[in-house]
């Protein structure tokens, strides 16, 4: 295949690659978004193929490692269910991140076969995109692996610090710089070795200090990084695809991150930098007495709900372990019947990786303009009768409103205290992934349903 038709194929891919994107940023375009990328992503593999010229007998072990590993992809992904979809996530990016780091270490061992030059003749050019792209892609792997220990509960998802934290991690990043200008002076491999491990390290130690509440910012971070190390190997292959694929990725990745950040009140260097200046939770929560609580059950729910004019649905973690979406749908259907007007409140971290509730009721065909993010609908909790809380926690928390010691002081959350009723679905008084406790329990005005989401909201259709 001659270059420019190359060329022509991989521009076609990558706009495919932006219209996908675009096509994901709404529930409504999600599908199309979908198979624009899969299209893309089938072009852009066929060329990188069809372009090499001269195929050889080592085409037939890519061929058998590709099937191999499309087929445990597409078995991990039929097989998952949406519970595990953060720890999917993040496991990913950290594949993507050691695939970058492998092509970095095979094109730095053998350049003539990326004609780039001869082992101690890089180019520069090349040998600086391959450093770059070796050490991000080394910082994801390692903190994509941490962020999967901590969603899978492996690892504690509270944050880890110790004394001069920061301090280290400042003083490992300008030593990666010192090893990459060093590297390209000499051409050495113990330097090429020893940045490589220098970043598995500073890869760890950004993301052990992060909390559990800010993990889906935190996954989106991780996709950013994982972007920019295919974009620094596109480089380093000359491939247009790679380049432009990593860089979309990268980019989106930066921005949504950001967006989630300003969602959270948190500060996107902040997250970034390994959570530099985060608070430390105290033990305020663990020592204080067991406030009195009001427990209800579906039967004291439905009354509430029947002689209610509005309600306000907010969705969270514990719907999507209790896989009571569809549940959740049937009451809302019986809702309306009874002239009930029904919304649903979505907070941008509502879950643990962006968009996580919105998939879930998308699933349940949930009237796309039923559902409101935040900014849109907070205002209304104090006109709304009823607010159904069915497994959301942090997000509806008043300390961040009240309290500046709470690791999530500052968080704009739904204002759901503010409903004549309270109704907070629940299988205990257990705390949130932040690791606090919800004041929310408390209130006059809430009552707490102590049970499966799944069951309790069956039963609550059931006495409608």
């Amino acid at each position: 295949m001659s270059a420019n038709i190359s060329a022509i194929l991989y521009l076609i891919s990558g706009v495919l690659f932006i219209l996908a994107l675009r096509g994901l940023s709404s529930p409504e375009t999600s599908r199309q978004g979908n198979l624009f990328g899969i299209i893309g992503m089938v072009i852009a593999v066929a060329v990188t193929f069809l372009s090499v010229g001269n195929f050889t007998s080592g085409f037939v072990y890519v061929l058998i490692f590709l099937a191999i590993g499309g087929s445990i992809g597409a078995f991990i992904a039929y097989r998952i269910p949406m519970t595990a979809m953060p720890e999917l996530v993040a496991g990913f990016h950290s594949l993507v991140g050691l695939a970058a780091v492998f092509v970095a270490i095979s094109a730095f061992i053998n350049p003539a076969a990326f004609n780039l030059g001869a082992p101690g003749n890089i180019k520069l050019a090349s040998l600086i995109e391959m450093a770059i792209g070796a050490a991000v892609g080394a910082i994801t792997f390692s903190g994509s692996v941490i962020a999967f220990l901590k969603l899978q509960g492996i690892m504690s998802g509270a944050p880890v610090t110790f004394k001069g934290q920061h301090i280290l991690n400042a003083m490992l990043l300008v030593l990666i710089v010192i090893l990459t200008f060093y590297l390209c002076s000499t051409q050495s491999s113990n330097l090429f070795w020893i940045l490589i491990a220098v970043s598995f390290l500073i890869g760890f130690l950004i993301i052990i200090p992060i909390g559990g509440a800010d993990m889906p910012v935190v996954i989106s971070m991780l996709n950013s990084y994982s972007g920019w190390a295919a974009a620094g190997i596109g480089f380093t292959l000359e491939n247009t695809a790679l380049i432009i694929t990593g860089a979309l990725v990268g980019s989106s990745g930066a921005i949504l991150s950001y967006i989630m950040c300003k969602g959270m009140n948190r500060s996107f260097f902040n997250v970034i930098l390994g959570g530099f200046g985060a608070t430390e939770q105290t033990s305020r929560d663990q020592n204080k007495e067991q406030r009195p609580v009001k427990s209800g059950n579906a039967d004291d729910a439905a009354f509430l709900m029947k002689n209610a004019s509005s309600v306000i649905i907010v969705p969270g973690y514990g719907m999507a372990v209790a896989q009571a979406q569809h549940a959740l749908r049937e009451m809302v259907d019986t809702l309306k019947k009874n002239d009930i007007k029904v919304s649903y409140a979505i907070h941008p971290v509502a879950g643990r990786m962006p968009g996580h509730m919105n998939v879930l009721l998308a699933e349940a065909n949930v009237p796309y303009d039923e559902v409101f993010e935040l900014e849109e609908i907070n205002n209304d909790f104090a006109n709304a009768d009823v607010a159904f809380v069915i497994g959301a926690n942090d997000v509806t928390n008043p300390v961040a409103k009240t309290d500046p010691q709470s690791p999530i002081y500052g968080m704009p959350v739904l204002d759901v205290e503010k409903c004549k009723s309270v109704l907070f679905v629940k299988r205990s008084l257990s705390p949130g992934y932040a690791g606090i406790d919800n004041d929310l329990f408390y209130k006059e005005n809430t009552l707490m349903l102590f049970a499966d989401a799944k069951k309790m909201t069956e039963d609550i259709t059931k006495n409608l």
